[in-house]
């Protein structure tokens, strides 16, 4: 069964800001977690121990000035649309349920 929270998830709390450092993202683990259904405290290292990948893509076209970081657990995915400035525009996560394929999820997508 495929599961969409987009429609709850879909508005951006505009508090919620994922900081740049050194060239990569700091986002929170509440946040992440949150997405993914899993208590923050697993997700750093579920991330060093590879059960969370991710995707960090930059807008071109219409979308330039964004990036989608895109995060992936089991059988969902999450994304986090963020300003230049760090600001989240906004966030959705989905479940493709049992019958998802784990590998063809952690593929970038247009």
């Amino acid at each position: 069964m495929i599961e969409s929270l987009q429609d709850s998830l879909s508005q951006a709390p505009s508090d919620q800001v994922i900081e740049f450092s050194d060239n990569t993202f700091v986002v929170d683990a509440a946040l992440i977690g949150e997405l993914l259904h899993i208590p923050a405290t697993r997700v750093t290292i579920l991330m060093r121990e590879g059960g969370i990948t991710s995707v960090c893509e930059r807008g071109t076209g219409e979308n330039e000035g964004e990036f989608r970081l895109t995060f992936f657990y089991r059988s969902r995915r999450a994304r986090l649309i963020t300003d230049l400035a760090g600001r989240l525009l906004r966030r959705s996560a989905i479940d493709f349920g049992d019958r998802a394929n784990p590998a063809a999820l952690h593929r970038a997508t247009g």
